[in-house]
């Protein structure tokens, strides 16, 4: 039986990713506690702390320690954490004098928070490869379909002419900053958890400083100021940027639902779902998974708000928290992410359907630009009755707008030029050329 559909038979497909999914299985979690349980005997050997004997004799082991999670299950229920359990059935297979040394000095929550971070770190450089991806393809996009005229439209209406292009730098833009947003969280996040009973590695005496810098270079981690247990602000940023970038998936998704709309038809995505009993359809699955993603990650970050409330120098309430809403969060941007990479590139762009569509308003799209075209030649207020009037007329006789504008005044206005929606996408070409400067730069950086 499933309570989720991110480890459900059926519904995985749809909405888990097995490759994120890996890093937060049982047998990660525990490999990743392991680690950290043999380079802290490393560290304390090298601090002159535990005899090097036993530090070897712990990496040794270690290196072939898998105990069944469910070996661990009872330990986990009764102590509220994982650790214990892993380290009585660490120090049985180890045995004689050197299993003393395990764990020696740390506490429950330095292995399960250095843990998520030797996880977290493989799976933001997922994450940031797949984010790259999209990045590229939507350069691509933006960069051919700068001249693809379509009706811009705000809130839900068409209002003035906007390029395909543009549309696209405004969905890369976004993941452009929030990849450069990532790497800045990531940094403070990436780091070793050890503290001990009560964050001052009192157990340790003297050679707590000594130990602390010889783990964190056996795990490849930075270290921070002071130890992190009640301090969740980097978990919390992190998760808040990985809800931003599901957010700004989910953007992309819900314009190409509305896009892909039959009485729309401006860009279809490609692989569409079909329906039981309607032929004819071809549903925009991926995209609409991009929306049900991010608004599920947005709400599984309020959550994650709340873990930030840690009582004292450890909380055993706020903490678990996270336990429950982050590897979701995690998941949500990832499937978002695998979806994207396909979903982009495939994209049918339908440029005569666009054009099509601007037709639709009889000129009235264009009522802006011949407004500013008239301005010229009169005062505003006079130019926008000019307009509003020859509106009217093109409804009442079913006709163009311009073709009844010069009907109503003889100011020496081309308006066969301003009719052209091709004339009135103002700056549209500069704002492409910096959005794919920027994220040229910034793929640059990150090499």
């Amino acid at each position: 039986m499933s309570l989720s559909p991110f480890d459900s038979t059926l519904l995985g497909p749809l909405f888990a990713d097995a490759e994120i999914a890996a890093y937060f299985c049982d047998e990660s979690v525990i490999a990743a506690m392991v680690l950290f349980e043999a380079a802290l005997a490393s560290a304390q050997a090298q601090a002159g702390i535990i005899p090097e004997t036993a530090a070897k004799r712990i990496g040794d082991v270690c290196r072939d320690f898998t105990p069944d999670p469910a070996s661990l299950a009872a330990s986990t229920a009764s102590t509220g954490v994982p650790v214990p359990g892993l380290v009585k059935a660490l120090k049985a297979e180890i045995g004689g004098d050197d299993a003393r040394y395990v764990h020696f000095g740390a506490t429950s929550q330095d292995v399960v928070d250095t843990a998520l971070v030797l996880r977290m770190r493989d799976v933001i450089a997922l994450l940031r490869q797949r984010l790259r991806k999209v990045i590229k393809s939507l350069m691509v996009i933006s960069q051919d379909h700068r001249q693809t005229v379509m009706a811009g439209r705000t809130r839900s209406q068409q209002a003035v002419p906007t390029t395909f292009g543009l549309k696209a730098a405004g969905w890369l833009l976004p993941l452009v900053r929030l990849d450069h947003q990532l790497v800045v969280a990531s940094r403070q996040f990436l780091r070793l958890s050890f503290g001990g009973a009560s964050g001052t590695l009192a157990s340790l005496g003297d050679d707590g400083a000594s130990v602390e810098r010889y783990l964190a270079n056996e795990l490849g981690l930075g270290t921070t100021e002071m130890p992190w247990h009640s301090q969740r602000d980097v978990v919390i940023e992190l998760a808040s940027k990985l809800t931003m970038l599901t957010g700004a998936l989910g953007k992309i998704g819900q314009d190409l639902v509305l896009l892909a709309q039959s009485e729309i038809a401006e860009v279809t995505p490609a692989g569409g779902g079909g329906s039981s009993t309607m032929p004819h359809k071809s549903n925009p699955i991926a995209a609409e998974m991009l929306v049900t993603l991010a608004r599920f990650s947005a709400t599984q970050m309020s959550h994650m708000y709340h873990s930030q409330i840690h009582e004292h120098e450890r909380s055993g309430t706020a903490w678990l928290l996270e336990w429950l809403s982050l590897p979701e969060i995690v998941m949500a941007s990832g499937k978002s992410l695998a979806l994207a990479v396909e979903l982009v590139p495939s994209l049918h762009i339908n440029a005569a359907k666009m054009r099509e569509n601007m037709e639709i308003s009889h000129g009235a799209m264009l009522a802006e630009a011949a407004t500013f075209a008239l301005v010229n030649h009169m005062a505003r207020d006079g130019a926008d009755q000019l307009v509003k009037q020859a509106i009217a007329q093109s409804q009442q006789n079913h006709s163009n707008m311009f073709d009844e504008l010069p009907k109503l005044t003889d100011a020496p206005v081309d308006w066969d030029h301003v009719r052209d929606p091709a004339n009135y996408v103002g700056m549209s070409n500069h704002y492409i050329d910096r959005v794919i400067g920027v994220a040229q730069r910034a793929l640059a950086e990150s090499g």
